[in-house]
């Protein structure tokens, strides 16, 4: 049975401090489909052993959507305020499962005061399995194709596209490459507040023109590693009418379900 999660508040009255802060993210935190990813990265970290705390009520938007919609006043408004309350836990590591957090957190707080250890889950969790702390069974998806979405934010603007493959390689999966994968990466329409309106005027959805190059692998599975890109191509898939052949799941999900 699953243990319940502390807050920073509860560990500060204990006089204890974990070992790192898992930032959940408005996505992770209010999004239906999100909240699955945040709860099968929650069960991975308590499989682990790894002494963890959220802010719950504490954390507030990193302002990503805010900056990139270009409101910087609104952007530092919220940064301040997350800042504020990070220090007075004097947070050392955090790790987030949304590569727009980690982004933001990891490259925009410092110059505003806040410098943390900013880590993606996926960089995480290959961390541990480097040091034999997550167990997964092989051959579950012998034979199964799966092929993997590299986020913006974690790929092309971090340079981080190793730790997700090395992660999927645990599953014993056949793993396909889209036509731009890596460092040629296609943007699954999310970005830049783009998830919060409508989509310009043009010939096609970015999330579409995604979906079809997966589709041409013929997969069984789109992996991601950030819940905006999740909800973008299950949107997609369920255009195409594929919702009941192809799943979308974030790794977090798929190695917690085949945790030995």
């Amino acid at each position: 049975m699953e243990r319940p999660i502390k807050t920073m508040a509860e560990f500060k009255e204990e006089g204890k401090s974990p070992e790192i802060l898992f930032w959940v993210g408005c996505a992770g935190s209010f999004d239906e489909r999100a909240k699955k990813i945040t709860r099968s990265f929650a069960s991975l970290l308590q499989k682990a052993n790894v002494e963890f705390a959220i802010l719950g009520q504490e954390e507030g938007c990193t302002g990503d959507p805010a900056k990139r919609a270009g409101n910087e006043f609104l952007f530092q408004m919220q940064a301040m305020m997350n800042i504020e309350i990070l220090n007075s836990y004097q947070i050392k590591k955090i790790v987030t499962a949304c590569p727009h957090c980690f982004n933001t957190l990891k490259n925009e707080y410092p110059q505003l005061g806040g410098n943390y250890e900013v880590l993606h889950h996926t960089q995480f969790l290959q961390s541990l399995l480097n040091e034999g702390k997550i167990k997964v069974k092989g051959g579950i998806f012998k034979g199964k194709k799966i092929t993997f979405h590299d986020p913006c934010y974690l790929g092309r603007a971090n340079d981080e596209y190793e730790a997700p493959r090395k992660l999927l390689a645990q599953l014993e999966a056949n793993l396909l490459e889209m036509k731009r994968c890596k460092q040629n990466g296609f943007c699954c329409g999310a970005g830049g507040a783009q998830m919060f309106k409508e989509p310009e005027r043009g010939s096609k959805d970015i999330n579409i023109e995604r979906t079809e190059e997966a589709l041409q692998l013929n997969p069984d599975i789109i992996a991601t590693g950030c819940p905006f890109c999740n909800t973008m191509l299950a949107d997609g898939i369920q255009t195409k009418n594929k919702s009941s052949e192809i799943y979308v799941k974030d790794l977090a999900e798929l190695l917690n379900e085949n945790w030995l």
